[in-house]
């Protein structure tokens, strides 16, 4: 199952809107095949390790074997067949999942029509690290919106900006490409009008190889992008607060799709703006955005995870902080988080950390 974890991390830039799934076959202690999903409409991870079984023990070698899969099999017809069907036609004995599929579509129906046809399950190796894998795709089918997951670069004393604005480069090089990593394995990257206006960023994968760029996405409510703006070029998707014929075709005639969701104080509905994410099928969502967006977003209890890169650096008190959030007079009132990784990336500090 280990092996089929680290084979399904291959898909990690490239399988949205579908999970990271890794599969390997075993049969009198020898693995005769393995595989992974490699891209949405492309053949599943079973698929694959099947395939693969077939150029090393030939055709129908794969009766009597054990299939390791990373997530419950589907039973239900997609872009592709059903995977426990064509796992049953092979002949497999014994199908071990690491994780239940929270799919509604599957949601046990997968193992149930294996066990049906008489083929030995099991579900649960390995499964918080199957999960971790999927922790976007999980938050989709069980939430409806995707994982927020908020990158901040800052000082050793929490700035991540000097008071007229300057923030390029507060992190060292080394930061900045694993910044872009976890750039490339999200659906989206979520900004808002003030970042566009003050920096006019990309926000695409540029430090590292990938097949695929994370969607722009801009929290501006009252349609001010620039229409020279350079993450136009991504065909961005625009959330606004108010109607404007005007503004909305010249966005639109530059790439841009415009949804507009207002909430009652006039701004984006966030928490509607992520469940529209979800709709779309977006897994996971990295928030690289100013204060006010952070600190909205947080205060709305939509941030599920902090990305913090902290720089050996000091920028004073009169720098910018990463959230404008209220005064707090009473440290019970304090938000807890979990760290869950700590680790060095060249000169700085990696932090993840989760809110409870």
């Amino acid at each position: 199952m280990s092996r089929a974890l680290q084979l399904a991390a291959r898909g990690l830039y490239t399988t949205t809107p579908n999970p990271r799934v890794g599969c390997v076959l075993v049969k009198d202690g020898a693995v005769i095949g393995a595989g992974w999903h490699e891209s949405a409409g492309e053949p599943h991870a079973e698929i694959n390790a099947l395939s693969d079984s077939v150029a090393k023990v030939g055709a129908g070698g794969t009766a009597g074997c054990t299939a390791y899969v990373t997530l419950e099999p589907c039973s239900h017809h997609g872009r592709t067949p059903p995977c426990a069907d064509t796992l049953i036609t092979a002949g497999v004995a014994r199908v071990v999942a690491a994780l239940s599929d929270p799919n509604p579509l599957v949601a046990g129906h997968g193992l149930a029509r294996l066990a049906a046809a008489g083929i030995a399950v099991a579900s649960g190796l390995l499964e918080a690290e199957a999960q971790e894998l999927n922790i976007g795709f999980v938050s989709r089918m069980t939430r409806g919106r995707p994982w927020l997951r908020l990158k901040v670069a800052m000082s050793l004393d929490g700035r991540t900006a000097l008071n007229n604005g300057l923030s390029q480069w507060i992190t060292g090089p080394d930061a900045r490409r694993d910044a872009h990593a976890w750039r490339a394995r999200s659906c989206a990257v979520l900004t808002g009008f003030g970042t566009v206006r003050d920096d006019d960023p990309r926000l695409t994968v540029r430090e590292i190889d990938t097949p695929r760029q994370p969607r722009p996405v801009v929290v501006d409510s009252r349609l001010e992008t620039p229409l020279t703006a350079k993450l136009l070029a991504g065909r961005p998707l625009i959330f606004a607060a108010v109607y404007d014929a005007e503004k909305i075709n010249a966005l639109t005639t530059r790439g841009a799709e415009v949804v507009v969701l207002p909430n009652p104080a006039g701004k984006v509905d966030l928490t509607a703006m992520l469940l529209e994410l979800g709709r779309r099928g977006f897994n996971e969502v990295l928030v690289e955005a100013g204060a006010r967006l952070n600190a909205s977003l947080l205060r709305e209890g939509l941030v599920d995870e902090l990305l913090i890169y902290q720089a050996p650096v000091l920028l004073g008190d009169k720098a910018r902080g990463m959230a404008d959030l209220p005064e707090l007079v009473e440290l019970s009132a304090a938000r807890r988080l979990t760290i869950t990784d700590r680790r060095m990336v060249g000169v700085d500090q990696r932090i993840l950390a989760r809110l409870t």
